[in-house]
């Protein structure tokens, strides 16, 4: 996939732009990059424009601007990024941080977002153990300047099928993608990027204002982070429809991506709604 470069509020925002049509908006997960949509975007860009932005430290975006804060920030940065390559309007497919930042940027600019779809994600405050658990992983990572052997240990198998079975090439690569995180980048970017979504806002009662019939929720039925009582717990909120993906974790979209594949090319319209 190639890359494209713009500046937004001072800093290098990394991003793939593939294919024609209506535009596809994806956002990505934490510690990942646009390479975690990689069969996404070839299936999708035949019929769309897809357009993936990188998170801030993460494939080749620069650290995080100052103002970037909270969720809402990234939205607003997203928006900028639209805004420079003059859409108006486009699908959001955002997978846990991206699904994150896809509703805020859902609810502030309705008029921008047409179909939603929202994977792997969850819009309510990040539990406290879990959020504790994840801070602790953070400063011992930013402590070391490294994501260590035994962190690793910890943190790769988060984002895969429980059974450990499936895609072990994908999570060689995960793992080998993380161990070249430099010092730096673990504390200007992972850390403070990380505190920010495990830190965030509980956004659940503002989930009855998306529109009901242009969201759906998905997430596959092994995901250990955000497990498929979440999900269920967001579509009742919505108002949406919501699916499981057969033999995926956290990262559905490398796990079972037929399905999502298919899902995408079936449920987004290939005309403005």
């Amino acid at each position: 996939m190639d890359k494209h470069f713009i500046d937004i509020e001072g800093a290098r925002l990394s991003y793939v732009d593939q294919g024609q049509g209506p535009v596809v908006l994806m956002g990505h997960s934490y510690l990942w990059s646009a390479e975690m949509w990689a069969p996404q975007v070839e299936a999708l860009s035949t019929r769309y424009r897809v357009i993936v932005p990188e998170l801030w430290g993460h494939g080749d975006s620069a650290p995080p601007p100052p103002g970037t804060t909270d969720m809402a920030a990234l939205a607003r940065q997203y928006l900028q990024l639209l805004d420079a390559l003059s859409i108006s309007r486009c699908h959001v497919v955002g997978l846990s941080v991206g699904g994150m930042w896809g509703v805020h940027l859902a609810l502030a600019h309705p008029s921008r977002v047409d179909r939603l779809v929202l994977m792997d994600t969850y819009l309510g405050a990040e539990p406290d153990p879990t959020r504790e658990r994840y801070f602790a992983l953070l400063d011992a990572a930013s402590q070391a300047g490294e994501f260590t052997d035994p962190l690793l240990d910890i943190i790769v198998p988060i984002f895969f099928h429980a059974g450990g079975a499936t895609v072990p090439e994908v999570r060689e690569r995960f793992r080998s993608d993380l161990k070249a995180f430099s010092a730096e980048t673990i504390r200007n970017s992972i850390d403070p990027l990380g505190r920010l979504i495990f830190g965030r806002e509980n956004l659940l009662e503002q989930l009855s204002q998306l529109p009901a019939e242009r969201s759906i929720v998905l997430g596959g039925d092994q995901d250990i982070p955000r497990p498929p009582a979440e999900a269920n717990e967001m579509s009742r909120l919505i108002g949406c429809l919501a699916a499981q993906i057969p033999d995926a974790g956290h990262i559905s979209s490398l796990e079972n991506p037929r399905v999502i594949n298919d899902f995408l090319l079936n449920w987004l319209p290939r005309a403005a709604g």
